[in-house]
Order: structure tokens, then sequence, then C-alpha cells
């Protein structure tokens, strides 16, 4: 079956879909996305990406494209289309097209719209998590608002492939004082010898994870101590576990950072029952059954 995509109001052949030449987020990275994950053919968390979408173009002064009850429709069109029991949903949302100009366009222009979806093969991801992944550090040279949650992610880009070069699995980012800030697509936590949970406060230059929200109510809903700062990279690599989080992957140990191996070498038992437990709750969100 042809996959199909939703391009600026009509449903397409995947292989057919085109933006214009002149759209600002082909042009300028002028433009925002949010990344859903599927159950059952439903979405998770879907107030949660919905709440950063519409926070995500505020920042910019990009205008929804449409009510936020119209756009589930459509994604969930997207997902009907393709058949999608268990995937991932892509949204992004551009200013809109316009001729190239630095400066926002003087005339108003639709915002222009993508959504995509595709299956998941989750047995595979549940073998990856069982074995934790490797991942390396890199210097945080990303721009100063990381918050937004946009497709500017060059840096992301270039930092991940020097990561699978490497061997790795991923990046974790460390600032010019040596403090983690978070992965290349994923928010990062570590658990000290103590069982206290560390991961970076919002003060800083991160994006606000929707699953890094879900995951903070589970663990201090089950009494583990959770601390939002600073912790550095010689920190996180005495720690007795760490993780990443990010809606595609949920919760993925990290077993080694470049040459220092994480506790035993192995995924953490709290890493692996936060994960059982998020991706119940995540189910509960899309409306199906734990």
């Amino acid at each position: 079956m042809s996959r199909i995509a939703y391009v600026n109001g009509a449903y397409v052949r995947h292989a057919d879909a085109a933006v214009h030449i002149e759209d600002r987020g082909y042009q300028f990275a002028d433009a925002v996305y949010e990344v859903w994950s599927v159950f059952g053919g439903q979405l998770a968390d879907l107030a949660g990406h919905l709440n950063r979408l519409e926070r995500s173009l505020r920042e910019l002064h990009i205008a929804m494209p449409m009510p936020r009850s119209a756009l589930v429709v459509v994604l969930n069109e997207v997902i009907r289309r393709n058949r999608i029991g268990e995937g991932l949903v892509y949204l992004q949302v551009s200013r809109g097209v316009a001729p190239r100009d630095h400066f926002f366009p003087t005339e108003p222009v639709k915002p222009a719209v993508v959504i995509t979806a595709k299956p998941v093969d989750r047995q595979a991801a549940e073998a990856k998590v069982r074995k934790g992944i490797r991942v390396i550090s890199a210097p945080d040279n990303r721009w100063g608002r990381c918050d937004i949650k946009t497709v500017g992610l060059l840096p992301n880009v270039l930092a991940k492939q020097a990561a699978r070069e490497a061997g790795a699995s991923d990046v974790i980012f460390v600032d010019a004082e040596g403090f983690v800030t978070e992965g290349g697509s994923a928010n990062v936590y570590i658990v000290t010898a103590e069982g206290e949970v560390k991961t970076r406060s919002l003060r800083a230059n991160i994006l606000p994870g929707v699953t890094r929200i879900s995951l903070l109510d589970i663990l201090r809903a089950e009494g583990v101590d959770v601390s939002e700062g600073a912790f550095t990279l010689e920190e996180a690599k005495r720690a007795k576990e760490a993780f990443l989080s990010a809606a595609s992957t949920f919760v993925m140990p990290i077993v080694q950072i470049d040459e220092s191996r994480i506790g035993d070498g192995v995924p953490g038992e709290l890493s692996l029952r936060l994960r059982d437990a998020y991706m119940s709750r995540a189910r509960r969100t899309a409306g199906v059954e734990a």
C-alpha cells in the first residue's frame, strides 16, 4: 500500500508530496514540528503535543493553520489512510510561501502544513531497549532557543552523525560550563548512587519534552526523589543509571557515555521500570488499554 501524506489541504501519495520552493520552512527553517506516537491507531499524549505546538507557533508569530479540533481530525485521517496501528505521526507547520526575504512577509500568507505517518516495529525497539545504547558527548553549539521545537536541526544532525560514525546510537550535548543539556533529539536523565533522578531544568536551553512531563509525574507519584538542575558530564559518567526520553523512543537506557560504562553496563532497573510505566500511561492517553 502506498503511503499517504497531507500537504496543505490535500491527501496525496507520499511519493508525490511536495512543497513550494519558496516555502519558508525550506529556505529559512522558519517552521516548527511535532511528533506523536501511535498506539492501536490512536495518538498518545495528544493534548501535550498540541499545547507545545501552539506555544512554538506563538513564539515564532506563526498562526495556527486551523482550529485544534480540525487539526486532530486531519491527524487521525492520516493515521487511518496509512493504516497505522503502532507508529509515529509527523506534523510540520511553516510560516508559508512568500518571496525569499529575511523579513516576515508584508502581506499575510497561509501557514503551510505537512503531515506524514509511518509504522514502527515495537518488538525491534524493545530489543534495543533491553541492551541499552552507547552515546557520545559533544559541545552544545545549538541556537539559544531550543525551547522552541523548530525544524532548524543542523547541529543535531551533525552531532548524531558523528555519534553513528563513532559506533554510538546518540549524542548528549554539554554546555560551555561543562553541564549536560540534552540529547540529540531527547531529554537526558541520570540516577545517582542515592537513587535520585536528575534532569536539566527547563530554565536551561532545552526542549520542554512532552514525554519528560509524564516521566516526572510518574517518578514523583512513585516517591522517587527528582532534581531539576545542572549536572556535569563527569557526574553522568559516574551515575548509577542514565537514560533518554522522547516521544519516538519513550525511555531509552544508556549503558555507556564516551568510553565510560554506566553502572554495570546494562540497562538499569529504574530505567526499565519507568519505561514500562510510561508505556502504560501513553496507551491510556491514547485510549488503548495498557
